[in-house]
């Protein structure tokens, strides 16, 4: 891994070097914000930007998911096979977005910058318990690094 870069994760993964999370147990998604306010302590303010580039990685599988319809519910086909509707649906869903003068999906999507349709809101999963205390505090400190150059 590169100094300085990191993996974009959910709540739910453990807090180990070079995984970048959300702070827990404060307000994360978008539509919190809407509902209650502007953040209102500097946890609050790094999780939303957090959710912000979590809405822009998620965008483009909401539009493909929403285009190719079997992703939503993958029959049961052989693992193979499954591997093999992912590539070609998305091999395909590349060339019409690169090749399309009207590529109405994505226009939809990027009207609003913060939309995510409701199947795509983050999953959150129960934190191992097995987290090394070493690795812990490393990442901390430099989500606590990011979080205090937002803040300036």
């Amino acid at each position: 891994m590169l100094l300085g870069k990191y993996y974009l994760v959910d709540v739910g993964y453990p807090i180990e070097y070079g995984y970048l999370g959300p702070y827990k147990d404060e307000r994360y998604h978008f539509q919190e914000f809407r509902r209650r306010g502007q953040p209102t302590n500097r946890e609050e303010q790094f999780n939303r930007e957090h959710s912000s580039l979590h809405n822009i990685i998620e965008r483009p599988f909401g539009v493909w998911k929403q285009r190719w319809r079997i992703l939503q519910n993958m029959p049961a086909y052989p693992y193979k096979s499954q591997v093999q509707i992912v590539v070609a649906s998305m091999a395909l869903h590349n060339y019409i977005w690169r090749k399309s003068q009207e590529a109405f999906a994505f226009t939809e999507y990027d009207r609003n910058p913060n939309f995510i349709p409701d199947d795509i809101l983050a999953d959150v999963f129960p934190c191992s318990q097995s987290q090394g205390n070493q690795r812990s505090s490393r990442m901390n400190y430099v989500r606590d690094g990011i979080t205090d150059s937002l803040m300036r």
